[in-house]
């Protein structure tokens, strides 16, 4: 009798959709294919405070090489490589991230929602960010660096090399990572908000958010065509 039931209770059980949310609660798994906001939030953090570690070691070499005159410490196109790859890093994988990392754990916190309007969304941007940063970062070993300066003027942006090309496309990759998770904390704060909490009575950092959001929405298109 006893297996009968058995047998029919697993023929009701529900089966698990294919999309249906991660729930791995520990463990390297989890953390790998979390889209809980708390989680990205502190990833977005870590990786950001890695890239910092990154970007101070590339200032660093900077100054030892202007430390004195003729200074020998890496060679002329080295630096102009390291120059900018510390201005890439400390704007696009520092910066950018890490008020990305305070924006995904408390943004939601602070409104009264569960998460963030898309969580997949929300876990997609920060894997595009690494991707990003590692991208760029493979340019020392496959072929050198970006090395026309942060900025990306031309002359210098418009030499016959594949370094520029790694410039481009790993800002591509970042710009597309900082605009969906733009849109995600927009749409967030406008259909999320705890009932009762309206617009003026948001907590200033949540239209900081908001605020931030709508500039990168508007601004990082316009770069992206640009960077094309």
């Amino acid at each position: 009798m006893a297996t009968v039931v058995d047998q029919r209770e697993a023929q009701v059980a529900p089966r698990r959709h294919i999309l249906a949310r991660p729930t791995a609660p520990t463990g390297l798994w989890g953390w790998l294919t979390t889209v809980d906001h708390k989680r990205i939030g502190i990833l977005y953090g870590a990786t950001a405070f890695f890239f910092f570690l990154v970007g101070g070691s590339e200032a660093l070499l900077i100054r030892l090489q202007l430390a004195r005159p003729d200074g020998h410490v890496v060679t002329a196109e080295a630096y102009n490589q390291i120059f900018t790859m510390h201005g890439l890093t400390m704007i696009f994988l520092v910066v950018m991230p890490l008020s990305a990392a305070f924006f995904n754990y408390m943004l939601p916190l602070m409104i009264g929602a569960r998460d963030v309007a898309f969580p997949r969304l929300n876990a997609f941007s920060y894997w595009l960010f690494l991707f990003g940063g590692l991208f760029l970062y493979s340019s020392f070993v496959l072929g050198g660096a970006p090395n026309g300066g942060w900025f990306g003027y031309a002359p210098l942006s418009t030499q016959p090399a594949t370094h520029m090309d790694f410039y481009s496309l790993g800002l591509l990759i970042l710009g597309i990572s900082s605009t969906v998770s733009a849109i995600n904390f927009a749409v967030t704060v406008i259909n999320m908000r705890a009932p009762g909490m309206s617009l003026f009575r948001m907590p200033v950092f949540v239209w900081m958010t908001f605020v931030v959001s709508f500039l990168l929405i508007f601004a990082l298109p316009v770069l992206t065509v640009g960077l094309f």
